[in-house]
C-alpha cells in the first residue's frame, strides 16, 4: 500500500453541517494520479528520491510554472537557472512542480509520498491555473481543492509554516479571467489574518499588469512556434515573483534577504 492510501479512501466523503448526510467532494478536491503518462511517473520517481537523499528545508509545490524554475535555456527566454541558482543558494530547496498538474494532482502527490520523509520550515504552494483549463473547473470547486491541500499540508507538516501564492494572471479567455480573479477573492478571504500565521496568502498579480492590463511580454509562451496562449512566466517574471516572496522566505528560514528589486 503506498503511503496516504488509506486517506485517499476516506476523502470522497464530506460531512454536511446538519451530519444528517454526506456530500461528495468535487473532483478538484479529490486525489488523482497521472502515474499513467511515463514522464509523469518518472518524474514522480525522481523526486521521490531527491527528497530521501537532500531532506529539504524549502518546497516549492505546484504545476508547470514552478517546473519551469527548472529550466536552463538555451534560449533566454528559457534560462531560468540563474535567478533559481540565486535564490536557493545555501538553501535546501526541491522544486515539486509538475506540468499540468491540477489541485487534485498536487493532492495526489501530497497524499502518497511527497511530504512523508521531511520536516521543511517552508512551502510554497502554487496552484489552480491548470483547473481552468482543459478540465474547466471553476474557482467554488477549485478553492475546496485549494483548501484540502492546505489542509493535508498542515496536517501531515505540522510545523512547516506554508506561503499561499495567488493563481497568476494570464491571457486565455474571458471566463479564466473571471474564474482566476474570483478565486484570489475568495483565496484572500479564506486565509486573511490567520491567527497562527502557519499560512500566509500572497497575490502576485501586479507583477504581469502593466497600464491596468495583463503584460503579455511578462509571459515565454509568445516566444514558442507556434505561441501559446500567455500563461507561463519568463525568466524576468519569475524573477520578479522570487523577489516578492523573498522576505517571506528569508525570515521563515531565519536566513539573509539574498534577492532586491
Amino acid at each position: 500500500m503506498m503511503p496516504g492510501r488509506r486517506v485517499l479512501l476516506a476523502a470522497p466523503l464530506l460531512a454536511v453541517a446538519s451530519g444528517a448526510r454526506a456530500t461528495a467532494l468535487p473532483p478538484a478536491a479529490m486525489p488523482m494520479s497521472r502515474l499513467d503518462l511515463p514522464w509523469w511517473r518518472a518524474r514522480f520517481a525522481a523526486k521521490a528520491a531527491e527528497l530521501q537523499h537532500s531532506k529539504p528545508d524549502l518546497l516549492f509545490l505546484g504545476d508547470s510554472i514552478t517546473q519551469d524554475f527548472e529550466l536552463a535555456g538555451p534560449e533566454p527566454w528559457r534560462d531560468f537557472a540563474p535567478i533559481w541558482q540565486r535564490f536557493t543558494a545555501g538553501r535546501r530547496a526541491i522544486n515539486l512542480g509538475f506540468k499540468g498538474d491540477a489541485t487534485s494532482h498536487l493532492l495526489w502527490r501530497i497524499q502518497n509520498g511527497q511530504t512523508s520523509v521531511m520536516a521543511p520550515r517552508a512551502a510554497v504552494v502554487l496552484i489552480g491555473a491548470n483547473n481552468f483549463g482543459h478540465l474547466h473547473w471553476p474557482a467554488a470547486p477549485t478553492l475546496t481543492g485549494i483548501e484540502t491541500i492546505i489542509a493535508t499540508l498542515h496536517a501531515r507538516l505540522p510545523a512547516t509554516r506554508i506561503l499561499l501564492l495567488g493563481v497568476l494572471p494570464s491571457i486565455r479567455n474571458p471566463w479564466v479571467d473571471a474564474q482566476t480573479a474570483q478565486i484570489n477573492a475568495m483565496l484572500a478571504q479564506r486565509f486573511a489574518n490567520q491567527a497562527d500565521r502557519l499560512v500566509t496568502y500572497k497575490d502576485l498579480a501586479p507583477i504581469f499588469m502593466r497600464d491596468g492590463r495583463v503584460d503579455r511580454a511578462a509571459f515565454l509562451d509568445i516566444h514558442l512556434t507556434p505561441p501559446d496562449p500567455p500563461l507561463h512566466p519568463g525568466p524576468a517574471s519569475a524573477a520578479a515573483m522570487l523577489a516578492a516572496i523573498e522576505p517571506w522566505v528569508a525570515a521563515t528560514l531565519g536566513d539573509r534577504n539574498r534577492l532586491t528589486m
